[in-house]
């Protein structure tokens, strides 16, 4: 009888160093290919990690993920190409491996986000958020979702106050809003999938109820908000500065992340245009977030 030969390879390791400016941009492209876990920390400067299931040809799955990583990397002409290895995976669970890089964490002086596949760590007095990413953007542990976190800590909140949070992938900047004690929150993405997995969290940490989910585009939007957070790509937050204007109410807060460092003298025009102040400028590593508040 002849025996079965290896087996063939079942995941597929990507790795990619790229410009950190280009990195948000490549991890959704990655998702909408079926990447099912992507890891940006603990692998050195501008490294992001992506697993892939293989269903069919290790070679057809590579030209295709060349082709699109390439495409994403073109609208960012300043920064160097992208190098691009590729590893065929066998016998590990490399869809659920990748969670071993998401542990508990104290991401500010106030707030511990905790996968929600651990238990909560004993004796922490901070504020607790559970979350399982899912394949939406949003642990708590990259730069740009730190300084959203510090931003809304920062802000002098009113007995009475709303947020809306623009772009909202694992839903958890929403949940936060919710827990320092914001009545109306509003969590918005044109993503669906990223909107079920909001959901999840938002369930997991008991808020059903408390925070509205919404596949509704930014410009179809006419409430005004106290607070509204944005941690998302320079131009697509350029694109949307209009709309900002018109849901942040006066006295209100604009909090934007996403940005790099060499970005921040880009945006300041456009806020003074639209009728806000800078208030505050934070940096974490290459990352930068922008504090404003709008005119009266």
């Amino acid at each position: 009888m002849a025996s079965a030969g290896p087996p063939g390879p079942e995941w597929m390791e990507i790795v990619i160093r790229s410009d950190p400016a280009v990195h948000e941009a490549l991890s959704a492209m990655l998702f909408d290919l079926g990447c099912t876990g992507l890891v940006t920390e603990d692998f050195g400067e501008g490294v992001l990690k992506a697993y892939f299931p293989l269903p069919g040809n290790f070679e057809e799955s590579r030209e295709k993920v060349m082709v699109a990583v390439r495409k994403t990397a073109s609208f960012f002409p300043q920064a160097p190409a992208p190098e691009i290895h590729f590893n065929p995976i066998q016998d590990e669970d490399w869809s659920r491996k990748w969670r071993r890089f998401f542990r508990a964490e104290q991401v500010t002086p106030f707030l511990v986000v905790v996968p929600a596949w651990e238990p909560v760590p004993p004796g922490t007095a901070a504020t607790i958020i559970r979350i399982d990413p899912g394949q939406a953007f949003g642990t708590g542990k990259h730069p740009t979702t730190r300084l959203c976190f510090r931003a809304m800590e920062l802000v002098e909140k009113p007995p009475s106050w709303s947020l809306l949070d623009v772009g909202t992938g694992s839903g958890i900047l929403a949940i936060y809003g919710s827990m320092l004690g914001a009545e109306k929150v509003a969590a918005i993405d044109i993503d669906r999938e990223a909107l079920e997995w909001a959901g999840r969290n938002i369930r997991l940490n008991g808020l059903e109820g408390d925070i509205e989910l919404s596949a509704r585009p930014l410009a179809q939007w006419d409430s005004d908000f106290f607070m509204v957070t944005a941690n998302l790509m320079l131009n697509t937050i350029l694109d949307l500065m209009d709309h900002f204007s018109l849901v942040v109410k006066p006295e209100g807060h604009l909090i934007l992340s996403g940005l790099l460092e060499n970005q921040v003298h880009v945006v300041l025009p456009s806020l003074e245009n639209h009728g806000f102040m800078r208030e505050k400028t934070l940096f974490q590593e290459n990352w930068a977030g922008i504090l404003a508040r709008k005119f009266a």
